[in-house]
């Protein structure tokens, strides 16, 4: 196989081509490599390919057999090998926990090449960090890649692997999943294990998934990583059929909420308003009853979750630097996040009960304002893909944590709201603005019930296939 055509391949036909004898688990391993040495050092997705990427342990079988995977540098672990979750902080760390994320990957085949760059702490929907760099977005290297699974989605649009880990916690698969042209998918609460040390984390606000190319591929994964394990604090309604079934199932008629209003104080570009619209259209025309409706919360009760989170969280953060020998200062964290993190250890002695309380209002009154829709349509992001740096960064050192953590609510304000209620939610690259950046377009699910989420997906890419469109970045494209 040739890189030019290993690059215009899903996981799932990768997968297949292993099964049918047409190429081998090693061959793909090496395509890896060679897409990675032609496109990494233009993009810098990728911050380490594994020296000993062709005899990593995964089984040769399963939906992904053989195929190619990347690590997100923060979240889900690999017992030994370098975690550094973007931050001089965690510079050489290795944890010793092997996540049980990545035990399903192996068990179905994907092997796990190497690691990919995050912004600092994960913290940004932005792209760049002191430790790692410029990730830049294949579509245009000038602009943002989008966060925190910034090198996972930058990778995966350029060729390098055709889809890679990423996890969500106010948006940080969707994000770069609409900027970079793929398909990003925060699933339910529940529905993907953190543990073994990692349940239900930060009060069930972050989850752990994948960035991929197709629809076939969310399903899949979906299949690979869903189920709970010992230790899980509930266990959630689980599928009737395994989701690549979904596929071939019919999806019905749904009732469509559209957001044809902001929820947050960034304005909505024109662009992707249309975009919306054409959307809802398509939706109405499937033969679903499409509906207006209302923001559902007010984006200043999000950005005082965001505030309580980083309070409660900044103890354990000092707990890590103690434990590898170093202090927390302009040295070991970047500027907004050493200000975030001395506004939050001020603030100590801090109730956990107003911020469970602040999480129980929001999943109460979202949930009462949405129960009459099966389905949302909302931008994924009110702008396509920015310039680097500005506000939104956390390596700007001009602006106060205060002023930050409004910033990020304000322009995340259709994503983080579902991290909260556990909603699941995907982003899927329906269009493209004038000058050929992505536009990515969500639809949020029940709760619990992802199977829709595929169907519809579905119905959409096979209505207006995007697989055709690629970035301007590639692998063997130059």
């Amino acid at each position: 196989m040739k890189l030019s055509e290993y690059v215009g391949y899903d996981a799932t036909g990768l997968a297949s081509l292993v099964s049918a004898g047409e190429v081998t688990p090693v061959e793909l391993t090496r395509l890896a490599r060679e897409a990675h040495d032609d496109v990494n050092s233009r993009v810098n997705a990728v911050i380490e390919f594994y020296e000993d990427a062709e005899t990593v342990a995964a089984a040769d079988v399963g939906l992904f057999n053989g195929v190619p995977f990347l690590r997100k540098d923060i979240g889900a672990t690999e017992a030994g090998r370098l975690q550094e979750n973007g931050s001089r902080l965690f510079k050489g760390y290795r944890p010793e926990t092997d996540s049980y994320f990545f035990r399903r990957a192996r068990e179905a085949g994907l092997r796990t090449v190497g690691r990919t760059t995050t912004p600092e702490l994960g913290s940004s929907g932005m792209s760049q960090s002191i430790l790692n760099g410029i990730t830049g977005n294949p579509w245009d290297l000038t602009r943002s890649a989008g966060g925190s699974s910034a090198g996972s989605a930058a990778a995966v649009a350029s060729g390098i692997t055709p889809i890679a880990h990423g996890n969500d916690g106010g948006g940080s698969i969707r994000v770069p999943a609409s900027w970079c042209g793929l398909v990003g998918l925060n699933p339910s609460r529940g529905r993907v294990s953190g543990g073994p040390n990692n349940q239900d984390a930060s009060f069930g606000i972050s989850r752990e998934f994948v960035v991929c190319r197709t629809v076939r591929d969310m399903g899949a994964a979906l299949d690979v990583f869903s189920g709970p394990h010992p230790g899980d604090p509930f266990i959630i309604i689980q599928p009737d059929r395994p989701y690549v079934e979904q596929l071939a199932q019919p999806t019905g008629k749904l009732t469509v909420g559209v957001a044809r209003t902001k929820w947050g104080a960034v304005d909505v570009d024109p662009e992707v308003t249309r975009v919306l619209e054409t959307t809802a259209i398509l939706l109405e025309e499937m033969g679903h009853l499409v509906r207006d409706m209302e923001p559902p919360y007010h984006y200043a009760d999000y950005a005082r979750i965001l505030l309580g989170r980083g309070i409660l969280g900044a103890p354990s953060l000092e707990e890590a630097a103690r434990a590898l020998g170093r202090e927390i200062n302009v040295d070991t964290l970047e500027p907004i996040n050493f200000k975030v993190h001395e506004l939050c250890r001020n603030a100590q002695p801090y109730d956990a009960r107003h911020l469970l309380e602040d999480l129980r209002k929001m999943r109460f009154l979202v949930g009462e304002s949405i129960q009459a829709f099966d389905i949302l349509l909302t931008p994924t992001m009110p702008i396509v893909a920015p310039q680097h740096g500005g506000i939104y960064c956390t390596t700007n050192p001009t602006i106060s944590a205060e002023e930050y953590l409004e910033a990020d609510a304000a322009l995340y304000q259709y994503l983080g709201v579902f991290n909260v209620t556990g909603h699941p939610s995907v982003s899927l690259p329906l269009a493209q603005s004038a000058d050929g950046l992505p536009i990515g377009i969500q639809i949020v699910g029940r709760f619990g019930d992802e199977a829709t989420l595929v169907r519809v997906a579905r119905d959409l890419e096979e209505a207006g296939p995007w697989s055709h469109r690629r970035p301007r970045i590639q692998a063997a494209s130059s």
